[in-house]
């Protein structure tokens, strides 16, 4: 392309500050470096974590920042020595790296890279290296992909290639929300046929739960929220009860166990809020009960050890438990073929000019995942 070893001036929805509105601005986008791959974006939905960021992190060294990191795009140029990419290519952006040769890439337990901004920067949710520059200032890429703007560079070892006809304003979704709550119940929480499961929080993140539940074999599937209107949602994506925590004047871990006869054999926190976590552990069965942390939080939390000792496992998980740049092109197959949803995620659709919006639809809970249209 034309573009190729130039730098690329483009939009981007730059977030200069914590809780502070996204402002509109034109960046420099430098051309990839060795193993790098610069993407033009297509499309990218807009997550909680971004929120989180933005809004309740509020650590400071994570600003300037583009946010962003649900996207899809088509390669635009690749850097020095990448081979498994060109040109045109369809790709999703991942913000776990996977580079096949750390300790944790080759152990099948985990999905964790040696490699990923995560390991050194999970406070500033960015590594300090950036392509980005703004104003004369360099420009943080948050979570390693930064898809509010219209181009990125990615390192090779956090980029998937899918196949050519996947919809990008779709499978874009399966980079992050979609994949974590989906792969939290099928590979972290392990759901079996016949068991009894509870999805707290009914976000895009708990409603892919709910999905792996359902697509597990699971038996039946409480949906656990506070807001009423998304239990028909629910319903789409299996849900069979539904239960909202404020309408009962006792513990919704002791409503459950009324309804179960002492507990869901698996739970699955999808908000990031500790107090809901421990709900969740103590709506589990004794003897093996599993509860698992799926929402996004860095803050502290606590339970009662006989929770544990009495033989319930606590666990968390990151993106699903993928080993994404391997399982996210067969994640879209599944889209394409019709195992997983994902349309049906969708409840809005925007520009990126719109992203403050779009924002404040995901803040107040009146969308499940919108969709921003970066590029043509």
């Amino acid at each position: 392309m034309a573009t190729a070893g130039k730098v690329i001036k483009c939009r981007a929805a730059v977030a200069w500050e914590p809780n502070a509105p996204l402002m509109m601005e034109e960046i420099e986008v430098a051309p990839p470096q060795e193993g790098e791959i610069r993407i033009k974006v297509v499309a990218t939905g807009v997550c909680h974590t971004d929120l989180y960021h933005l809004f309740e992190g509020k650590d400071k060294r994570g600003f300037p920042t583009v946010l962003g990191h649900e996207g899809a795009g088509v390669v635009e140029s690749v850097g020095p020595g990448v081979t498994d990419f060109k040109p045109g290519d369809k790709v999703i952006p991942l913000f776990l790296s996977q580079c096949g040769e750390c300790k944790f890439c080759k152990c099948p337990k985990t999905n964790m890279c040696d490699c990923s901004w995560s390991s050194n920067y999970h406070d500033i949710m960015s590594d300090p290296t950036t392509r980005f520059t703004c104003r004369g200032q360099p420009i943080l890429q948050f979570m390693g992909t930064s898809t509010f703007s219209e181009y990125t560079v990615i390192n090779q070892i956090a980029v998937a290639k899918i196949v050519d006809d996947a919809p990008l304003d779709r499978v874009c979704l399966l980079g992050c929300g979609i994949a974590t709550g989906y792969g939290a119940a099928v590979n972290t929480a392990g759901v079996t046929p016949g068991s009894v499961c509870a999805v707290f929080g009914l976000g895009a993140v708990g409603l892919a739960a709910v999905m792996g539940c359902k697509n597990a074999g699971a038996s039946r599937i409480f949906a656990v929220d506070i807001n009423e209107q998304k239990f028909e949602k629910a319903k789409v994506f299996g849900a069979t009860d539904f239960l909202n925590p404020k309408a009962y004047d006792k513990p919704i871990s002791e409503v459950l166990a009324e309804l179960t006869n002492g507990g869901v054999d698996f739970s699955l926190e999808c908000v990031g809020n500790p107090e809901v976590s421990r709900a969740a552990l103590e709506s589990c069965i004794k003897g093996w009960g599993v509860s698992v942390l799926v929402g996004y939080t860095d803050v502290d939390f606590s339970a009662r050890p006989i929770q544990l000792i009495s033989g319930k496992t606590w666990k968390g998980t990151l993106l699903g438990g993928y080993k994404i740049k391997d399982s996210l092109p067969k994640l879209v197959n599944d889209y394409m073929t019709g195992k997983i949803m994902v349309d049906e995620f969708i409840t809005h659709k925007m520009d990126l000019e719109q992203i403050n919006d779009a924002i404040n639809l995901m803040k107040t809970g009146q969308c499940i995942r919108c969709i921003l249209n970066i590029s043509k």
